[in-house]
């Protein structure tokens, strides 16, 4: 690797890192539209903690999100994830992923606005439909027609999503490439508002 190469991609990093200060990066959007992977990348790369809410939820909760959701139903399970949110958005900084759910709950959403910047992972419905539908692992898609579901949803939470403070299009593009356009939008964002 050149060195200009080299000093462009910690320029970036160092950047980034300055623009977020002390607050957290939060992803959001839909399932599959790789907010734990660009996620656990975007951290490494600021060197800041990475957490995974819904890792957090099943290790409070002792259980999977499929199991609560089977056993409490998304209200108590919404619920729970508000709590858990509040409580990891108190520190900063941290890149933390969010359930594709949590921005669209309005207690949860004022936590994120509150606890850091709200970054977007927008994708498309085949995208995300070649992501999720290999694993049977999403509570909301058990159902007769997931991808239909699955459009629903978009259709349902997009237009909440776009209150997130950044949007990024999530595609079919090597995930560090995902990761330094977070980056960009980080300090792209942070350049605006000082000019303003």
């Amino acid at each position: 690797m050149s060195d200009s190469v080299l000093t462009v991609a910690e320029s970036l990093k160092d950047r980034a890192r300055a623009a977020l200060g002390s607050r957290n990066l939060i992803l959001v959007g839909l399932m599959g539209a790789g907010k734990s992977s660009v996620g656990r990348i975007v951290a490494h790369q600021l060197g800041i903690p990475f957490v995974d809410s819904d890792a957090e939820i099943e290790k409070v909760s002792r259980m999977s999100i499929t199991e609560l959701f089977a056993a409490y139903g998304e209200e108590e399970f919404r619920a729970l994830e508000t709590r858990v949110m509040k409580r990891l958005l108190k520190n900063g900084p941290r890149v933390v992923s969010t359930g594709g759910g949590a921005f669209i709950n309005d207690r949860t959403r004022k936590h994120i606005k509150k606890g850091g910047i709200s970054v977007w992972l927008k994708a498309d419905l085949e995208v995300l439909w070649e992501r999720v539908c290999k694993r049977d692992t999403r509570p909301l898609l058990k159902t007769e027609n997931p991808k239909q579901t699955l459009e629903s949803l978009m259709n349902a939470r997009y237009p909440i999503y776009e209150l997130a403070d950044l949007t990024v299009l999530s595609r079919d593009v090597r995930k560090e490439l995902m990761a330094e356009e977070v980056l960009q939008a980080v300090i792209d964002a942070r350049t605006e508002s000082a000019a303003r």
